[in-house]
Order: C-alpha cells, then sequence, then structure tokens
C-alpha cells in the first residue's frame, strides 16, 4: 500500500469517527455542545496548519531573499550558510534542476491544503450554519440565509478566477501596476461585502478570498509547476526555467498576503474595525500597513535599506486609531442610572447567552467566559459592555434581541457615572 493511499485512510477514519460522534452526541441533544467542540477542534487545526503554511512561506522568501549568488558554481542559483538550534546548515539552490534528483524530495504542499480545507469547514461551522445570525442579519430583505451562504462561496471562486486570469495577462510583469490593481479590486471586494454581510463576516470573507488565492496558487500552479520540472528531470527532457520563475512568482504573492490575512483569523475579536461604519476601508488601512511590514522585511533580506516603510506602517495604525475612536453615547453628566435600570437592560439583551447556564440554543456555555447573571459579574464586566454595546453595537449579536439605542445610551450613562452597584 502506498503512503498517500494509506494517508487517505487515515484521514477517512479520523473523518469517520468524528461523524459517528456528532451523530450520537446530536441524538442526546447535545448539538450546541457538539457544535462548540467543532469550533474548538477545526480552529485548533487551522491555526497549527495555518502556522506551518506561513512559516514555509517565510522561511523560503528568506531563502530566496539571502542567497549568495556570487561565487557559486555555474549550475547554481546561489547558496546559503545559516545556523540554528545549536547546527550549521548549507543550503543550495539549482538554477533549474541537478543532474540527477535525490531519492527523497521533500515537497511543501500540504500545509497549505489543509489550512485551506480547515478554514472553509471552519467557514461553514461558524458562520454558514447560522447565516441568518452571523451573514445576513444586516442584509437586504431580499437576502436569504441560503442566498448570503451561496454569495459567499462564490466570491471565493470568481476572486480566483479574476486573480488568475489577471497574472496570466502582461499586467503581472509590471509589479506595481499589478499590486495596485489587486489592491483595488480587495477593497471592492470589501467593500461590497459589507453591504449584504455583517462586518465581521465581511471581514472574514476577505481573509477567505485571500486564503483561497494562496491556495489556489500552490494547488494550481506552483505543485504542478514543481511536478512538471521533476518529471522533465527524471525524463532527461529540456527544463523549462519559465515554470520555476513563474511558481516563485506566485509564490512571493503569497507572501505578501501572508498578515492581511492573519490579521483577518484574528479580527474578530476587535470590533472597533469591522463594526466601524468605514470597515471597508479600516481594512484597506490595515491591509497596506501590514503589506509595507512584509516589504520592508524583504528588502532588509535583500539587504536594501527600507526603514521609511516601519515609519509609514506605524502612521497608517495611529491615523486608523484615530479615525475609530467611538463616538460616545452618553457622558458622565446627565439623570443618574441606577444599577436597576442597567440590570434589566442586561438581563433583557445578554443574559440568555451571558450566564453560568445560558438558554440560548446555540451558546451553550458563556462565550469568551463572560458571565452577566450577577451585579458583582456585571459591575467587573463594565469595560467589556462598554466597548462592546455601548461604543459600537457588536453586542446583542447581530442585535436579535433588539436592544435600542436609547438602551445603549443608558448603559453608557450608567458606566460613565462609575457603574455603581447602588
Amino acid at each position: 500500500m502506498s503512503a498517500r493511499v494509506r494517508s487517505l485512510l487515515y484521514i477517512g477514519l479520523i473523518v469517520a469517527l468524528l461523524l459517528i460522534g456528532w451523530l450520537v452526541l446530536r441524538q442526546n441533544g447535545w448539538e450546541g455542545h457538539v457544535r462548540s467542540w467543532l469550533d474548538l477542534l477545526v480552529r485548533w487545526i487551522h491555526i497549527i496548519v495555518g502556522i506551518a503554511w506561513i512559516g514555509t512561506s517565510f522561511y523560503f522568501i528568506f531563502l530566496e531573499n539571502s542567497l549568495e549568488r556570487e561565487k557559486v558554481r555555474e549550475e547554481l542559483a546561489g547558496s546559503l550558510w545559516a545556523i540554528h538550534g545549536g547546527g550549521f546548515y548549507y543550503v543550495e539552490k539549482y538554477r533549474v534542476a541537478p543532474e540527477k534528483l535525490p531519492e527523497k524530495l521533500h515537497w511543501f504542499k500540504w500545509e497549505a491544503y489543509f489550512t485551506w480545507i480547515s478554514g472553509f469547514v471552519l467557514l461553514g461551522i461558524v458562520y454558514y450554519s447560522n447565516a441568518n445570525l452571523y451573514l445576513a442579519q444586516e442584509a437586504p430583505s431580499w437576502i436569504r440565509p441560503w442566498v448570503s451562504v451561496a454569495i459567499g462561496v462564490l466570491t471565493l471562486i470568481v476572486s480566483w478566477v479574476v486573480y488568475d486570469r489577471l497574472c496570466r495577462t502582461p499586467l503581472v510583469d509590471r509589479r506595481d501596476l499589478f499590486a495596485l490593481v489587486g489592491f483595488l479590486l480587495v477593497v471592492a471586494a470589501g467593500y461590497l461585502l459589507t453591504l449584504v454581510f455583517t462586518g465581521r463576516a465581511a471581514y472574514i470573507h476577505v481573509g477567505a478570498l485571500l486564503g483561497t488565492l494562496m491556495a489556489g496558487n500552490v494547488f494550481f500552479v506552483i505543485i504542478p509547476s514543481q511536478k512538471a520540472l521533476v518529471r522533465a528531470a527524471e525524463r532527461g527532457e529540456p527544463l523549462d526555467p519559465g515554470l520555476g520563475q513563474h511558481a516563485g512568482l506566485r509564490s512571493l504573492h503569497n507572501n505578501y498576503l501572508t498578515l492581511p490575512v492573519v490579521f483577518v483569523m484574528i479580527s474578530n475579536h476587535f470590533p472597533m474595525t469591522f463594526e466601524h461604519g468605514w470597515n471597508w476601508a479600516v481594512l484597506a488601512g490595515l491591509f497596506v500597513g501590514s503589506v509595507a511590514v512584509r516589504h520592508f522585511l524583504n528588502l532588509r533580506e535583500r539587504g536594501r535599506d527600507a526603514l521609511i516603510l516601519l515609519p509609514l506602517a506605524t502612521v497608517i495604525l495611529l491615523a486608523l486609531a484615530y479615525v475609530t475612536v467611538p463616538a460616545r453615547r452618553a457622558q458622565e453628566g446627565g439623570e443618574p442610572v441606577a444599577f436597576e435600570q442597567a440590570r434589566g437592560i442586561i438581563e433583557l439583551h445578554c443574559t440568555q447567552c451571558h450566564a453560568e447556564e445560558p438558554s440560548d440554543a446555540v451558546f451553550t456555555v458563556a462565550p469568551s467566559g463572560v458571565k452577566l447573571d450577577s451585579p458583582e459579574r456585571i459591575q467587573a464586566q463594565a469595560k467589556q459592555i462598554l466597548e462592546n454595546a455601548v461604543q459600537s453595537s457588536y453586542m446583542p449579536l447581530g442585535n436579535l434581541t433588539g436592544m435600542t439605542e436609547e438602551e445603549r445610551e443608558l448603559l453608557g450613562r450608567w458606566i460613565w457615572q462609575g457603574a455603581s452597584l447602588e
């Protein structure tokens, strides 16, 4: 039995075990609990393989940028000495391929494949299975939950088709112009997504869009090019250096997309970005800043001075922090707000999920461990209530309970007046 067949059998066995476990637990009415564990498991896998993929992207671009290209053998493109973990390493890069291939050749592809697969499964678990809550809550009335799911999936497909076609035009050789066009297309996609999705879902789908481009580069371009080079070398046929050059260019594209994707992966923790009225522009600014940092690192590895990029990224970050300062819904003054008024609003809109034993069908445990079912817990979480329910409208999630502006103002006034329990 080949190693590939054995790997597929093991993967199939794992999937079967998970499916059986899910069916058994679901029959006992523990669907919400199972969803939470699936979320944990897939998110864990997604982060692990994502770290591996991004790590190899950083490492190989570092190698390419740092190769010593002088005084090397004619068949080499460069070489590199390095030290790590108490040992010395020597790496050589061939211009095309060696005269004889080694018996064992290491490939880097499964990290990319499993990052995309686990990310898409996670998208289904968190967003598509609760489309009415996470996707379509702020959409026009004609967009049903299943339509929003279709829009999300089509966004990934169309984005790859458009990007891949652009990469096959002469525009790809004009790197600055190609980057500008690509950036504008991503910004346009982000803006359009905010019209039909919640801000959080729009951000996640921009990240999924970028991740799809990266995984598509690996699956459709980089690995096929590498396989073609290996086949030609094994058969003694002429090698096409263009295959390696084009695959290298796609790999460089992936490298620049890593930092924006990493931000999107953590963006759901920061509602001041995706809940802002100009959330698509905030995302565009973060995109520019993170790419500037990545470009600085790449140039630095090539021995070029590009320190100006770091102050530029810092200015962008500070500008975004200033622009996203929340408008106060309430001030310290005004009519005093008794704790019982604030507590009544919280019990009406928050404690279905944020309690020791939530009554919500989806959240079987309090999200992020935040519990608001006692006066002391409410007072301890006053800062989080202010940020998530007063300064932004992120909570209640999707505003399914219909919290009004007046209620948010009352909560804010209670907190600004000291969040007293009296």
